[in-house]
C-alpha cells in the first residue's frame, strides 16, 4: 500500500494465460533487419511480388535479368512441400489482430486496477482524516466502553475455561475407564482361545464341531468386535482431548491477551493532559492493516467461545457414546460368556451320560464275555466227553468184525452200534459248529469291549478337557464393574 503523497509507479505485466504474440517494444533493439533471415532461408520471401526485386532503373541490367530468372525459378518451386514450410514461420493477419486485442485488454485491465486502487486510497485517506478529528473526550469514552467490553468477554472466557476444564477432566476419566475396560477384555479373549486350543486335544469321534465350539468361536468374535469398537472410541477420545486442550489453550491465550489489554487500556483511560509520561510519537497514528477491528475483535473471542462450546458438545456426546459402548460391550460379552458356560454344562452332562452308558455296556459286555468263555469251556468238555463213547462204539464194531463165518451177521446190535457211532459223530459235529460260533461271538464281544474301553478313554479325555481345563480357567472371567472400567 502506497503512503499518502507518494507517487505510484505503473507496472506492466504480460498475462500468463496469453497465447498471442508479445507486445511490440519501442526500443531500438526490437527492430531487426530481414537480411539474416534471407541469408538463412532464401525461400522466405517467395510470397513477395516480382516488383519487389525490380530495380528502379528502366534499362534492364544483367543483374536484374538474373534476379528475374531466379524469381521465376522460385515461383515455380514454391508449391513443393519442402518449400511450403517457409510460409508457416510467418505470422498471419489474425495473429496480428489478436495481439492488438490482447494489448488492449491488458491496458484496460491495468487502468481498472489503477482506478480501483485510486478509489480505495481515497476512501482510506478519508477514514484516516475522520479518525484524526476525534476529540480527547470521545476517545476517553470509547476507551471506557472498550474496558467494559473487555470485562464482559473476560467473564465469558473465564466461564468457558472453567467449563472446558471440567469437561476435559470428565472425558479423561471416561477415557481411563475405556482403557481399563479394553485391557480387561484381553483376559476373556485369551481364555476363549485357550478353551478352543484345549478342545483341539479331543480324540477321535469326540473331535466334533459341537455347540460349545460354535459358541466359543462366536465368543472370540464378540470380544474382538468389542475390542475394535473400544479402540475406535479410544482414538476418538484421544483426538477429542487434543481438540479440547487446543480450544482451552486458545481461550487461555485470549484471556491473557485481554488481561494485558485491560491493564493498558485502563492506564490510557486515566491519562490526562497533566499526566506524566506523555510525549510525541511520530508516525504512531498510522493505520496498521494487520490490526483487528472491533467486529473482528469481538468475533475472534466469540469464535473461540463457540469453538470451545462446539468441542465441549462433541466431547459430551462422545462421553455418552463411550458410556453406552461400555454398557453394551459388557452385556454382549457377559451374555456370550453365559451362553458358552451353558453349552459347556450341557456338553459335559451329555459326555458324562455317554460315559456312564458306555460303562454300563462295558460291564454287560464283560459279563457276556465271561459267560461265553464258560460256554466255550463247557463245549470243549462236552466234546471231550464224547470221545470215549465214540471210541467204545467204534471198538465194539471193530471187535464184532472178527466174528467167524456166518456169525458175521448184521444183526440188531450191529445196526444199533452203527447208529450209535453216527449219532455220536453228528453230536460232535454240531458241538464243534457251536464251539466255532461261540468263539466267533467271543471275538466280537472282545472287539466290542475294546471299542467301549476306547470310547470310555475318549469320553474321559473330553470330560477332563471340558470340565477340568476349560471350566476351571473360565472362572477368571472379569466381573461387570471391571468390564465397564470401574475396578
Amino acid at each position: 500500500m502506497e503512503l499518502i503523497g507518494s507517487t505510484l509507479t505503473a507496472t506492466y505485466a504480460r498475462p500468463k494465460t496469453s497465447h498471442f504474440l508479445p507486445a511490440i517494444s519501442t526500443m531500438a533493439s526490437s527492430y531487426r533487419g530481414t537480411q539474416p533471415a534471407l541469408l538463412m532461408n532464401p525461400s522466405a520471401n517467395l510470397w513477395r511480388t516480382n516488383s519487389y526485386y525490380k530495380s528502379s532503373s528502366l534499362v534492364p541490367t544483367a543483374a536484374s535479368l538474373q534476379r528475374e530468372n531466379l524469381d521465376l525459378a522460385r515461383a515455380k518451386t514454391m508449391f513443393y512441400p519442402s518449400n511450403r514450410t517457409a510460409l508457416t514461420t510467418r505470422y498471419t493477419p489474425e495473429d496480428w489482430h489478436k495481439s492488438n486485442q490482447n494489448n488492449y485488454r491488458e491496458s484496460e485491465s491495468s487502468r481498472k486496477s489503477a482506478e480501483r486502487l485510486r478509489k480505495d486510497t481515497i476512501r482510506l485517506m478519508q477514514d484516516k482524516e475522520q479518525l484524526t478529528r476525534r476529540t480527547q473526550e470521545s476517545t476517553s469514552k470509547n476507551i471506557g466502553e472498550r474496558l467494559n467490553d473487555i470485562v464482559f468477554w473476560k467473564s465469558e472466557l473465564s466461564h468457558e475455561i472453567d467449563s472446558m476444564v471440567t469437561e476435559i477432566a470428565a472425558l479423561t476419566e471416561v477415557k481411563r475407564r475405556l482403557d481399563r475396560a479394553l485391557a480387561e477384555t484381553e483376559g476373556p479373549l485369551q481364555v476363549s482361545q485357550e478353551c478352543l486350543y484345549h478342545r483341539e486335544k479331543r480324540i477321535s469321534i469326540d473331535l466334533v464341531h459341537d455347540h460349545v465350539e460354535k459358541d466359543l468361536i462366536k465368543e472370540v468374535e464378540v470380544i474382538k468386535s468389542c475390542q475394535e469398537r473400544m479402540r475406535r472410541h479410544l482414538d476418538r477420545a484421544v483426538a477429542q482431548l487434543a481438540a479440547n486442550r487446543a480450544a482451552q489453550h486458545e481461550l487461555e491465550r485470549d484471556m491473557s491477551d485481554k488481561v494485558n489489554a485491560q491493564r493498558i487500556d485502563d492506564r490510557c483511560h486515566h491519562l490526562r493532559n497533566t499526566s506524566d509520561g506523555i510525549s510525541y510519537y511520530r508516525g504512531i497514528d498510522r493505520l496498521d492493516p494487520a490490526l483487528s477491528v472491533p467486529d473482528s475483535w469481538s468475533r475472534f473471542t466469540d469464535d473461540n467461545i463457540l469453538q470451545s462450546q462446539s468441542q465441549r458438545a462433541a466431547s459430551h456426546k462422545l462421553r455418552d457414546e463411550i458410556e453406552i459402548l461400555l454398557s453394551t460391550t459388557s452385556n454382549e460379552m457377559w451374555t456370550q460368556f453365559n451362553s458358552v458356560n451353558v453349552a459347556f454344562t450341557n456338553r459335559i452332562s451329555e459326555t458324562a451320560d455317554a460315559k456312564s452308558s458306555l460303562q454300563t455296556h462295558l460291564a454287560k459286555t464283560l459279563q457276556e464275555i465271561f459267560q461265553t468263555e464258560m460256554l466255550i469251556e463247557s463245549l470243549k468238555k462236552a466234546l471231550r466227553d464224547k470221545e470215549n463213547p465214540l471210541k467204545v462204539a467204534q471198538t465194539r464194531l471193530e471187535e464184532r468184525t472178527r466174528r467167524p463165518n456166518v456169525e458175521l451177521c448184521r444183526d440188531n446190535p450191529h445196526h444199533r452200534l452203527v447208529g450209535e457211532v453216527r449219532e455220536i459223530e453228528d453230536t460232535i459235529h454240531k458241538l464243534q459248529e457251536r464251539l466255532r460260533e461261540a468263539e466267533g461271538a467271543l471275538q466280537i464281544l472282545v472287539k466290542a469291549k475294546v471299542s467301549l474301553e476306547h470310547d470310555l478313554s475318549i469320553k474321559a479325555n473330553s470330560l477332563f478337557l471340558d470340565q477340568e481345563r476349560c471350566m476351571s480357567i473360565r472362572k477368571s472371567f472379569p466381573s461387570m464393574p471391571r468390564l465397564v472400567g470401574y475396578a
